[in-house]
């Protein structure tokens, strides 16, 4: 399987809380929702669908996994959350149980003391793509593993001064290539990375 994130991000790298202003004020970060403004439907909601579509399995750290679990099951009827209720669901945490996996169908734990073997296991488990999306945590050790074989960035048009990033500060060099990239008329960028070869 191929790892494919997404993933929107600021000018200055935060991808923080893009959703909504209670998502994540962990350092006290008060622009939650900042990526609204920038939403496209036709572009940014495009790449959404297309990269879904491809998905056979979705991947989430616990803190994502969290609020998508209290907002997508509710939205049955809609094609984009009927597909994201139906996929199975991977979520790195070492603090959820089996108990609170519940509350979205088709999610499985990965203790958080054995992702990188775990994950390593699911990318030579079969095709498709597995998806994620947030997650900035559990992004920035996939980075820093070589696990990522496609990262979509949704750059929007903005500073936020800081917050959570999805890079590794390692000093490694990571070389990409840029596949595409689209603008929406919001002044969004979608841009398609993979490593260089």
């Amino acid at each position: 399987m191929r790892i494919v994130i997404s993933e929107f991000i600021s000018l200055d790298g935060v991808v923080q809380a893009p959703g909504g202003p209670e998502e994540d004020t962990d350092g006290g970060f008060a622009h939650g929702g900042w990526s609204h403004p920038y939403f496209d439907p036709e572009v940014v909601g495009g790449a959404f669908a297309a990269g879904l579509a491809d998905a056979r399995a979705l991947l989430f750290g616990r803190r994502t996994w969290l609020t998508m679990a209290g907002a997508w099951p509710e939205r049955a009827g809609d094609p984009f959350a009927d597909r994201m209720n139906s996929l199975p669901k991977y979520v790195v945490s070492g603090t959820l149980g089996e108990t609170e996996l519940a509350a979205w169908e088709n999610s499985a734990l990965i203790p958080g003391d054995e992702c990188v073997a775990r994950i390593r296991e699911l990318r030579a488990s079969g095709d498709g793509d597995l998806a994620m999306m947030g997650s900035p945590t559990l992004v920035r050790t996939l980075l820093a593993e070589g696990l990522v074989d496609e990262l979509q960035l949704i750059r929007m048009p903005v500073i936020l001064g800081g917050g959570k990033s999805i890079f590794p500060e390692d000093g490694m060099k990571r070389p990409l290539e840029r596949v595409s990239t689209v603008t929406a008329k919001t002044g969004a960028d979608v841009s398609v990375y993979r490593p260089a070869p």
